[in-house]
């Protein structure tokens, strides 16, 4: 039985287990952070953010997430494998954990979605309706698990699904913005975009999404057992909008834009995890696929929406790219 408002945040080092955990506590949330290391993690936590409490734990050890989501009414599941290593044998595994331990304790999972679920015969607007049939091994996996969910679901474990665009934030270090255009840590000197001008594409600036999750966390006796919503986010129309915003950031309306070494990715994708993520997912970039909010909205009047300009600027001081409010680089 739950006890509360708890919630559980698998994940809470990562960017977007952080932003939700963030989240939750600004609506009042106890949350119980998981980390492997929650001693580096609490360390690491900015100091302007009330701390959650952090818990030792591995989502491969289904007894630890179990003790941790004891009492609790949500169970944020947003755990990826390390450095992008063994989808297929510990993606699943690491659900399973949440799952149990949900079946345990009575509480609801939240998964953080993307738009890898889908296939060329759903663009390129997606409704949470829209037929699953990726053509990508990271999609397939992002089926399964979905579909894991619903069975679970249909046993009584309650299930929240929030999808959205590619993810940036300035907690975010494994996501295009922070891999793909810029470089972490240095100064700009110039952008390196994967698309071609007249492309759209949607991104999602992770504390709108952790926000989006911590609303509707919120309504839970309005959800039913298996939800799944669709954020709007931040719609490049025709692949410019995002440069010309890092271009504001920086104060440089000339910042040199480079094309993307897409023949880097192929050449060491057998031997770098992330270069193989990013070129199997070439695809996003080469048309415009975007998922429509009507359902959000029908449920949240609106979608927290930060303006990019913000948004970008934020997310460069978080990624160390441009100075901080103290004048100082991270």
């Amino acid at each position: 039985m739950t006890q509360g408002k708890i919630a559980v945040v698998i994940g809470a080092a990562g960017g977007i287990g952080g932003e939700a955990a963030a989240a939750l506590l600004r609506h009042g949330w106890q949350v119980r952070a998981v980390a492997r290391d929650p001693g580096k993690a609490a360390a690491q936590w900015p100091a302007a953010d009330p701390p959650p409490s952090w818990i030792a734990g591995d989502a491969m050890d289904p007894a630890s997430i179990a003790a941790a989501a004891r009492g609790a009414a949500l169970i944020v599941h947003a755990v990826n494998p390390p450095g992008y290593r063994n989808w297929e044998t510990l993606v699943l595994p690491m659900l399973e954990s949440s799952i149990r331990a949900a079946e345990a304790s009575g509480a609801r999972i939240l998964l953080p979605g993307t738009v890898y679920n889908y296939g060329p015969d759903a663009h390129p607007s997606l409704a949470e309706t829209s037929p699953q049939h990726p053509q990508t091994r990271k999609g397939a996996i992002r089926v399964q698990m979905e579909q894991r969910l619903r069975q679970a679901a249909e046993k009584g474990v309650r299930t929240l699904i929030v999808r959205a665009g590619d993810f940036f934030g300035p907690r975010a270090a494994n996501n295009w913005f922070s891999q793909g255009l810029v470089k972490p840590g240095k100064a700009l000197t110039s952008i390196s975009y994967p698309g071609s001008r007249g492309i759209g594409h949607q991104w999602a600036y992770l504390p709108d999404v952790a926000e989006t999750m911590a609303r509707l966390a919120g309504r839970e006796e309005s959800l039913s057992d298996f939800e799944t919503f669709h954020m709007e986010g931040h719609w490049d129309a025709d692949g410019t909008q995002m440069i010309a915003s890092i271009r504001r950031a920086v104060g440089n309306p000339a910042l040199p834009v480079k094309a993307f070494p897409w023949w880097l990715t192929t050449l060491a994708s057998p031997v770098v995890p992330l270069f193989r993520e990013l070129g199997e997912m070439r695809y996003l970039w080469r048309k415009p696929v975007r998922m429509s909010n009507t359902r959000l909205l029908a449920v949240l009047g609106d979608e927290p929406h930060t303006p990019l300009d913000i948004a970008v600027r934020s997310t460069l001081i978080g990624l160390g790219c441009l100075p901080d409010g103290g004048g100082k680089e991270r």
